[in-house]
């Protein structure tokens, strides 16, 4: 029988993670202050294809002011920015690790971005490893699990909602950024 309560565009329903780690891996304070707290973003899995989800949210996190660092292994550029083929082989530190990869690729990716000392690890949407997500957790790092970086970004700067999205955050105040 249909909820009559729910939602039809709940922000939960975009998540493949079950609602007690939803709460864990999807904590609005967790998001946000990764995204205050961040300023150079490696992107693993960065497409030299402009049609490819990962190249569009590189663009828009290039365009909000993050340093985006593509890791491809098959590119030498994208987006104008030198592209590296692992973590490792990055000379400079890192703050968040924001992963475009199957779910398989996430172990080896936590372990070389725990050596790089980054800040936090955000699996995109539909990327659920919850092994590596333990142990980069272990380790100190922030994680985000089966969210879109973009997406987030543009709930809590006051983006979203002028493209008639459901940001769930209801206010009469003049749209403010969060971070």
């Amino acid at each position: 029988m249909l909820d009559q309560t729910a939602l039809a565009c709940d922000i939960r329903m975009n998540s493949v993670l079950p609602a007690e780690l939803q709460g864990q891996y999807q904590n609005p304070a967790l998001i946000r202050s990764i995204l205050a707290d961040t300023k150079t973003i490696a992107l693993v899995g960065l497409s030299k294809d402009p049609q490819r989800p990962s190249y569009f949210v590189a663009s828009y996190l290039k365009y909000e002011g993050y340093r985006v660092i593509p890791v491809n292994p098959t590119a030498t550029e994208i987006l104008g920015e030198r592209c590296y083929p692992d973590l490792l082989s990055i000379p400079e530190p890192i703050d968040m690790v924001d992963i475009f990869r199957p779910a398989a690729a996430c172990m080896e990716i936590v372990q070389q971005a725990i050596a790089k000392q980054a800040k936090s690890i955000w699996m995109q949407l539909r990327i659920v490893n919850l092994e590596a997500a333990k142990l980069a957790e272990a380790a100190g790092l922030k994680v985000v699990i089966d969210r879109c970086v973009k997406m987030e970004h543009g709930r809590y700067s006051g983006s979203l909602h002028w493209v008639g999205m459901n940001t769930e955050i209801v206010t009469a105040r003049k749209a403010r950024r969060f971070f």
